[in-house]
């Protein structure tokens, strides 16, 4: 479908149908407030107690045939018993709140006695670090944006490089690492002057070379290479990258005899029902009452029909997930499989889009952990064993490899390379650079110990 159509079928959209999408992708949190915004706007509408009968509500009529691409048609409704309550309730307090790079930075700045001048420019430093907490934007363009000098912001910056963790706000890697040993009192050390003028030295581990330039035998190098090789290069990178929010499973997936079974955690969604007191008045009130009172109650039916479907969706692509992914369910990662979002589609009835919305923001709970449920889609290679696997288990092979290494003489890429084809598994030098960068591990010359 190309992307004119696309914009056609988005404008000619009801209200109600925008709404319902809208319920479809909201994660927990989200959705919460979507039912808060339509208690508000829809008298009808009332949210039941956790201790009362639930009472369905009949089929919005149109939802099913307006949407029959965009909902799951084959989920069964989910039983509740005590038992199976409390045998998932351990998985329902994991509830992660971790502070941002930019949230510690300004906790700092607002108790480091600045003015209102330093405090603005430190506000707009620490707006430009990225998640390894270098400052990317040149001190000009923060001068510009702070209104004041390229002088004033950097005798900002000194004092924000004082902050914790160490190493914070560099310009590039040698600032880092300077500003790392001046922390730790060793400024004037040979470490200091390795990093300060022998950085792609040190990188290309040319020790002789190093040695000779500064009058150092090759073991006083080494010792300092020691020292260096503790710093951290992404000194942001200890932080959540960003604000994290309480993670609540939407589904549990737990073992029951030999069988695993996905079950919703419910009890975390609002419940709604159309007050009787609005239905009697339908009898008795002016027709033009009436047709008000038919329109909120049509449209607060919808609205629950919207927030059900939601649920059952999720529901189907879980037990989909719990069907395929077996394997990762006994072993952790290392077994995940290569499953995409139009298989699943496929199997559960709707389009590939509908599940992208509904996997979106939402966590399911498993024997191996909390993960969003997006995590299960991931394509792969195929082993020379004829076996696929997923890009994830390819990830945690690396890991692991890096776990095991001999820390005096690390693994290089291509050793990694090499290593994992000993394992029937074929990934390219740059691949494995593109994984270990993304999971935050040094090259080899950096994860080096003496």
């Amino acid at each position: 479908m190309d992307q004119s159509v696309r914009l056609s079928l988005q404008q000619a959209l009801s209200p109600q149908m925008q709404s319902s999408l809208n319920v479809l992708q909201a994660p927990l949190m989200e959705l919460r407030q979507l039912v808060q915004t339509e208690l508000r706007e829809n008298p009808t509408l009332e949210e039941i107690a956790p201790d009362s009968d639930y009472e369905n509500v009949a089929e919005s009529g149109g939802l099913q045939d307006e949407w029959r691409e965009y909902f799951a048609q084959r989920a069964v409704a989910e039983p509740w018993t005590r038992e199976s309550l409390e045998r998932r309730q351990h998985f329902l307090d994991s509830q992660s709140r971790g502070l941002s790079l930019q949230e510690a930075l300004a906790q700092q700045l607002a108790t480091a006695g600045f003015d209102a001048h330093d405090l603005k420019v430190g506000a707009e430093i620490i707006g430009n670090l990225d998640e390894s907490g270098f400052l990317r934007a040149d001190v000009e363009d923060v001068a510009y944006a702070a209104g004041t000098e390229p002088l004033e912001v950097e005798r900002v910056l000194e004092q924000i490089q004082r902050f914790d963790p160490p190493g914070i706000a560099a310009r590039d890697l040698r600032e880092c690492l300077l500003l790392q040993l001046q922390r730790a009192g060793a400024g004037t050390s040979i470490a200091a002057s390795i990093v300060e003028s022998h950085l792609d030295e040190l990188a290309r581990r040319r020790i002789p070379e190093i040695a000779k330039a500064l009058g150092l035998t090759n073991e006083e190098v080494q010792v300092a290479m020691a020292e260096i090789a503790q710093l951290k290069p992404r000194p942001g990178s200890i932080f959540a990258p960003n604000i994290e929010q309480i993670i609540t499973p939407e589904v549990v997936v737990v073992r029951d005899g030999d069988e695993f079974v996905a079950s919703l955690t419910n009890e975390h969604v609002p419940r709604l029902r159309i007050n009787d007191t609005y239905k009697d008045m339908l009898a008795g009130e002016s027709r033009e009452v009436r047709d008000y009172l038919r329109d909120k109650i049509k449209g607060g039916k919808f609205f629950i029909k919207s927030i059900q479907q939601r649920q059952q969706t999720i529901l189907s692509i879980a037990r989909e997930i719990v069907l395929r992914q077996r394997d990762f369910l006994e072993n952790g990662p290392t077994q995940l499989r290569p499953m995409t979002m139009s298989q699943v589609a496929e199997v559960v009835g709707v389009h590939e889009t509908t599940v992208s919305r509904a996997a979106s923001g939402k966590y399911i709970a498993t024997p191996q952990g909390i993960f969003e449920i997006k995590y299960f889609f991931t394509h792969g290679y195929t082993s020379k064993a004829g076996d696929s696997v997923s890009n994830e288990s390819v990830r945690q092979a690396v890991i692991n490899l890096v776990k095991e290494e001999n820390p005096r003489h690390p693994y290089s890429d291509q050793d990694i390379v090499r290593l994992l084809t000993d394992q029937g598994l074929s990934v390219a030098r740059r691949t494995v650079a593109k994984y270990r960068d993304q999971l935050q591990i040094l090259p080899s010359h950096l994860r080096r110990t003496f």
